[in-house]
């Protein structure tokens, strides 16, 4: 059987949805299953572990961003839960 999604590197919070996966799926990780929360469209992520406010969010072994609020295992992560890191802007002085 094909899996549903893709985690990289063993520092990953979160796995990359290969297809839409439907809320109430079942999904078989190496060491534990987990229920999907929310519909995940094909190329979204959804938290493997429970993320708590202003953790880092972990895809392909680097930091993605930071979450701005609690994320439990099996949740979708997308723009309404996670700040990006790439466009924080440093200020001067």
């Amino acid at each position: 059987m094909k899996n549903k999604y893709i985690i990289i590197d063993s520092k990953d919070n979160c796995a990359t949805a290969l297809e839409d996966i439907p809320q109430g799926t079942k999904i078989n990780l190496t060491d534990k299953f987990l229920k999907i929360h929310h519909r995940i469209p094909l190329g979204h992520k959804f938290a493997i572990n429970n993320i708590k406010n202003e953790d880092y969010i972990v895809k392909y072994g680097e930091i993605i961003g930071i979450a701005t609020e609690n994320i439990d295992e099996g949740d979708w992560i997308h723009i309404h839960n996670i700040k990006s890191t790439y466009l924080e802007v440093k200020k001067d002085g």
